[in-house]
């Protein structure tokens, strides 16, 4: 469990910085160049994935609720939200009207459908984790950057074709989840 909980804190940790620490950022761009600053940041966020995936898989289950009959086809149905939610922030879309951060709430989404079907301690430290830093990354961004202004939507075909797309991709992870999380996410 103690490299899972480091790797999510360092997954917040390292994430936050830009939104709640500019002036160590620009300190830490200033002293290295742009390039060398990404390239630290990239290090670091894949580090705190492998500690996250060697947590994940040697914390044993230990269950903390039990999951009622509904939890599987909500997850299933959340992770469709999701899928769409994170495909809107890569083209143009009608959501980005209402929700500003189309990234952060699909962790948001992502989150909640992992805790209603993953009754475990390091599901909770997990996927808890992640949605709560998504939940405060998004006001302290808006804090930052102040109001902007929202986007038009594209027409109904664009839409169409950016939830489609968003739709295919969520299959294929599907089929995937099974060989990266050793479950089948499918409704039972």
């Amino acid at each position: 469990m103690v490299y899972l909980v480091l790797g999510v804190v360092i997954w917040v940790g390292v994430h936050l910085v830009p939104a709640l620490a500019q002036p160590f950022r620009q300190r830490l761009i200033a002293k290295m160049g742009n390039g060398p600053y990404r390239g630290l940041f990239s290090v670091v966020v894949l580090l705190s994935l492998a500690l996250i995936v060697i947590g994940w898989r040697s914390t044993p289950e230990s269950y903390l609720y039990v999951l009622p009959s509904w939890s599987r086809p909500l997850g299933f149905l959340l992770m469709v939200v999701a899928f769409i939610l994170f495909g809107a922030t890569h083209y143009n879309t009608a959501i980005k009207r209402f929700i500003r951060h189309p990234q952060l709430m699909s962790i948001v989404v992502w989150s909640a459908s992992h805790l209603v079907t993953n009754g475990t301690t390091r599901a909770l430290v997990l996927f808890g984790g992640l949605g709560v830093w998504a939940l405060i990354e998004m006001p302290v961004i808006n804090a930052r950057e102040g109001s902007v202004e929202l986007p038009e939507g594209p027409g109904l075909a664009a839409e169409l074709k950016g939830v489609l797309i968003s739709t295919i991709v969520f299959g294929v992870m599907l089929f995937l989840h099974p060989y990266f999380a050793g479950v089948s996410p499918l409704p039972t």
